[in-house]
Parts: C-alpha cells; structure tokens; sequence
C-alpha cells in the first residue's frame, strides 16, 4: 500500500477496463462502472492465494491487484474492488468519497458515492452484485436490480442521508447494508481488512466467485454453479473439490494449479451471507 501510485498505473487500469480517458459524466461513469463489474470478478481465489504465499493480511498494492487481472484473470472481495475503483475515480476527476456501510456490524463494507451535475450516485463494484450503473440516490421510492433469483432493493435516504440496500433471494430477505455518507479514509478500514484475513473470517471459509455480463451471472458458491440470466437461474451442485477447480478454470480462466493451492486452505464452507 505504500507503492506511489502514478499516472502509469491508472492508464493500465483503463486499459485493462477497455475504457478510454474522458471528462467525468453521468454517461462516463456508467460505462466505467459496468467495465469494471464485466471485467474484474468478485471473487477470493486472489485472497487466499496471497495469504498463503505471501503472508498478505491487508489490501494488496494497485500493481500487485492489476498483475492478478491480466495474468491470473483475478478480482478482488469488497475492500480491494470498491477501494481502487474509488482512487481511479478520484485520479480521473470525479468528485467522489469512500464511505462505510454497516451489516451486522458498523463499517464491515465500504462503498462509493459521487457527485456528477449535482447528483449523487452510490456504486459499489464489489458486492457480487449485478450493479452495472451507478444508483441515483435521490430517490423517492425504490429502486429495483433484478438477476435470476435475486432481487436488489435500494430505498430512498433515510433522515440521516443513510442508504439502505436489501438482498431478496427466491423472495426472503437474504443480506444487505447500510450506507453512510461520511466521507472515510481507507486507514478506518484497517482492523476489518485485517479481520478478514483471520482463520475465523468468512473469506478464508467459503469460497465465492462472481462475473457479470449485461443481462446474465456465473456464480460459484461453494460447491453450487449458478448460471443466472433474466429472471432465470439454473443451479448445478458440483460434486467435490477437483470438479469445483475444473470449473473455476473453465468459467473464470483462473489457472486450476492456483485454484486447487489456495482452496487447500479453505476452511468450512459456510454461506458467505451469513
């Protein structure tokens, strides 16, 4: 994290997004948004790979997160996507703040929100979530995102400015936060990023893998493959470890000697939404 980040760095981020350099816009931002969500996986292959050979126990630096795009088709979890999105944001001219979201517990998410021709938009790139354009947050009744099974809800402002999203799953309430507007630096991040590097985290027990494409998802929860497109799902339960790293490697292009090493650390496999 104390590598410089330089100009360089960020036009290799575009690159690999497939996005030009252009002025902040509305129509920009929305472009932006959807390359990264089609191009970066949410997924903690990477999490667990660099624990284990490199003792990593935070984020890792911006080169070290490209690296693991372009060569091992990598993503990130929550702090690592939302977190470099932010500062490419900001490096592009965005007015744009990192903010912190509550589930269970306060802060354990962050989120984005800009400002672009007075109005602001949450994005989050790295909830495993069909979020393709920015949420306008001025809204004065739900906004629905709808992916097979899964229906996502953001409700208007609170009277503290908060943002609540809510997770339906086959029409129960499965998950969601609550975003706060208070601009934070990534340092107030620092003991839950830590946490989630411990033997006891959700991450180094279960095993979540995501990509996105316009109308459709490939998921791999576990040992469940969820193709999902439309209001469609279709679920294929994999049969055991060596199935699960044949199909990370045939969906994901995630190298299987990568796979099968970090997997071998995984602890219980327990719903990441939990």
């Amino acid at each position: 994290m104390s590598q410089p980040l330089t100009p360089d760095l960020f036009a290799r981020y575009l690159r690999i997004l497939g996005t030009p350099r252009a002025a902040p816009s509305q129509e920009c931002l929305s472009e932006l948004v959807a390359a990264h969500l089609i191009r970066v996986p949410f997924e903690n292959i990477s999490k667990l790979h660099y624990r284990r050979h490199t003792g990593l126990c935070g984020l890792p630096g911006l080169e070290r997160f490209l690296d693991g795009i372009e060569r091992h088709n990598f993503g990130g979890t929550c702090y690592t996507n939302n977190y470099y999105f932010n500062l490419l944001l900001a490096h592009l001219g965005y007015d744009v703040i990192l903010c912190g979201a509550d589930m269970t517990d306060p802060d354990v998410h962050m989120v984005s929100i800009a400002i672009v021709d007075g109005r602001e938009y949450l994005i989050d790139v790295g909830y495993a979530a069909p979020f393709l354009a920015p949420f306008p947050r001025d809204l004065t009744r739900d906004y629905e995102v709808t992916l097979g099974r899964d229906r996502y809800v953001l409700k208007p402002q609170d009277a503290q400015g908060c943002s609540r999203l809510e997770l339906y799953r086959d029409g129960r309430l499965k998950h969601g936060y609550t975003a706060k507007p208070t601009p934070r630096q990534i340092e107030h991040f620092g003991k839950v990023i830590a946490h989630s590097f411990t033997d006891e985290a959700t991450f180094m027990n279960a095993l979540l893998l995501v990509r996105f494409l316009p109308e459709s998802s490939l998921m791999v929860r576990n040992l469940t493959l969820i193709k999902s497109q439309g209001t469609e799902s279709h679920i294929h339960q994999i049969t055991g470890r060596a199935e699960l790293v044949e199909l990370i490697e045939e969906h994901f292009a995630i190298p299987r000697a990568i796979v099968a090493d970090a997997i071998a650390d995984l602890g219980q496999l327990q719903d990441p939404w939990s």
